[in-house]
């Protein structure tokens, strides 16, 4: 095969439909539009709109509150950890702070900080330093013979 002799598959490509260019065109003095009316016209935006009836986004009820303030955790189950411990990736010596986490490629970013949840099984005593933490994970890793502890500071701007 060369380079000349390269093409797309038959129906691939269409040629550009050109509006407006005369009769004989099949799309021409109206250019597809119709007669008349709103549409028929420039610079009209009709998305949502329906006929001076009330649209259906204002009819539906609102629920709930957005909290502008929110804070956004990423979220790291305590069996991954353990998943991780195992395989090598977090070295059991040091304690397992938010820096070794991302290092070791558990978690992708830190946002406004770690929470470590209960799921799954943790058999190592780690020492853990996070933002957050659930009562059944900080209950887990004390069981295995660890520590967890929530970073205070973080705690007391909420």
């Amino acid at each position: 095969m060369k380079l000349n002799e390269l093409h797309d598959n038959p129906g691939a490509t269409k040629p550009r439909k050109r509006i407006g260019r005369g009769p004989g065109s099949g799309m021409g003095k109206t250019g597809g539009r119709g007669i008349k009316g709103q549409k028929s016209r420039a610079g009209v935006a009709l998305n949502a709109y329906e006929g001076g009836q009330m649209p259906l986004y204002q009819r539906l009820p609102k629920r709930g509150f957005n909290k502008p303030n929110r804070k956004d955790y990423a979220v790291v189950n305590l069996g991954l950890i353990q998943k991780f411990v195992d395989a090598g990736k977090i070295d059991l010596k040091s304690p397992i702070t938010e820096d070794v986490l991302v290092a070791s490629g558990l978690v992708r970013r830190k946002l406004d900080g770690i929470r470590v949840l209960g799921k799954g099984e943790i058999t190592s005593a780690v020492t853990i330093n996070v933002t957050g933490a659930s009562a059944g994970a900080i209950e887990a890793v004390a069981k295995a013979g660890g520590s967890l502890t929530v970073a205070v500071a973080a705690a007391a701007a909420e």
